[in-house]
């Protein structure tokens, strides 16, 4: 009998956890062969926007998003039948159906990393340290001069008072 040759990667999910509810994540999605794509003004606000679609069809919360060169970083909250996998599902094929007519190429990596945070974790620690992201990346002196990241809970002023 031969042996299965084709490797299986391990999931990256938390085993008996169903990812549904109102839970807190750090998810970072990477662009195909961590391209940068997101330098692009008009791909970035087309991924922006979409973002803000799809969360709000599946009822989370985008505390923070940042869109780096190859990679998306947000902190979502989800309501009592938010569906994380239903989400991400949702928001990579949609995102991938537009880059694909801009682009004619693949947008994403296979799948995602998510972090579940613990109730001890302050979502503002969270969320400051994915916009100084960039900052850190030597992309900006300043996270606030940095274009592609921002909240659709809180605005411009209630972000810059947290620094």
């Amino acid at each position: 009998m031969k042996e299965n040759l084709i490797e299986r990667k391990s999931s990256l999910r938390l085993k008996g956890f169903n990812y549904t509810g109102n839970y807190a994540y750090l998810v970072t999605c990477c662009t195909n062969k961590k391209k940068h794509y997101f330098q692009s003004k008009n791909i970035t606000e087309s991924m922006i926007k979409v973002l803000k679609e799809t969360s709000s069809q599946f009822s989370f919360n985008v505390y923070a998003y940042c869109f780096m060169p190859d990679h998306l970083h947000i902190l979502i909250i989800g309501s009592e039948n938010s569906s994380l996998h239903q989400f991400m599902k949702i928001f990579k094929q949609k995102s991938s159906f537009f880059f694909k007519k801009l682009c004619k190429d693949i947008l994403w990596q296979r799948s995602y990393h998510d972090h579940v945070l613990r109730k001890e974790e302050a979502l503002i620690d969270i969320a400051l340290y994915i916009f100084n992201n960039p900052v850190r990346k030597g992309l900006v002196r300043d996270y606030k001069d940095y274009p592609y990241l921002g909240s659709f809970i809180f605005g411009g002023e209630e972000l810059i008072g947290q620094t």
